[in-house]
């Protein structure tokens, strides 16, 4: 297939075209220098150029405290970049899928959040990035929209990389332990996308590793497999203030993966413990 990869510098779209390549399928990589997403212009003439068989659109604006000051370019981004995707796609004929993520729910459930449980963003990041599965939804027939949390990679900052460095420096850090999640290695979630992509089994997932903890629990277990003794203080949310506000509840149900017989992502400490060797090499 020739696919197209929006977002090559992220975390995400980094190991995407790594997993696409090596499946030998064709693979078109862009970042904003290459393409605007939110030009509808440009991204009419370069999708008219490549004529993908499929579109992963990984971009996003995921500064979630900076878009609560900057909701235009959030938007223009996240939804209208979505929209102008998706439009260039239905014309091409192409196969597009949309990484979204748990910000869309509001982190009030009390067990994992289902494909269809009813949406709810905090902030301008969910609200955008929800603005755009369904600007999705209304221009195409058949999609995939992917949802995923607490996403860590060899390309781009993460918890990962900054609980390491701070260890490091200080030998004592403050983590929030009433947040709930899953963490997500990308080179996982990149093989699910692709080989999502490659079938005709449409619709919304939810795609973390399995397992489940609290930011606290994470950077206990980083510490732990790093081998590094650092002392790691639970903290509360309302200790730690940030301009945009949370969910404390993101564990997304991977149901919809299991009952379309794919791959489901393996546990998250295996998946830190095979980015830690990644990090060394």
């Amino acid at each position: 297939m020739i696919v197209v990869v929006t977002g090559v510098q992220g975390q995400l779209g980094y190991d995407v075209v790594k997993e696409l390549e090596k499946k030998n399928h064709q693979v078109y990589g862009t970042d904003r220098s290459q393409l605007d997403i939110t030009s509808e212009a440009d991204v009419n003439a370069f999708i008219d150029e490549v004529k993908p068989d499929a579109i992963i659109h990984c971009a996003a604006y995921t500064n979630v405290d900076r878009a609560e000051e900057d909701k235009e370019t959030a938007y223009n981004v996240n939804a209208l970049g979505t929209q102008f995707l998706a439009q260039a796609a239905k014309k091409a004929g192409a196969k597009m899928l949309l990484v979204s993520t748990d910000y869309v729910f509001d982190g009030t459930a009390d067990k994992p959040y289902e494909t269809d449980h009813p949406t709810k963003p905090l902030g301008v990041y969910g609200e955008t990035k929800l603005a755009g599965e369904q600007l999705l939804t209304e221009i195409l027939d058949e999609y995939f929209i992917v949802r995923t949390a607490w996403v860590f990679g060899i390309n781009g900052h993460n918890f990962v990389k900054t609980m390491l460095r701070l260890g490091e420096e200080r030998g004592e850090v403050g983590v929030v332990h009433d947040q709930v999640g899953s963490p997500t290695y990308t080179p996982d979630l990149a093989k699910f996308l692709v080989e999502l992509i490659e079938t005709t089994k449409y619709g919304v997932y939810h795609a973390t590793n399995s397992g489940e903890c609290s930011w606290y629990d994470f950077a206990v277990e980083i510490f732990k497999q790093a081998g590094m003794d650092v002392k790691v203080n639970p903290l509360t949310t309302d200790q730690f203030p940030r301009p945009a506000s949370r969910p404390k509840y993101s564990i997304l149900s991977k149901k919809k993966i299991e009952e379309q017989g794919l791959k489901m992502l393996p546990d998250w400490k295996k998946a830190l413990s095979e980015y830690l060797q990644e990090l060394k090499l």
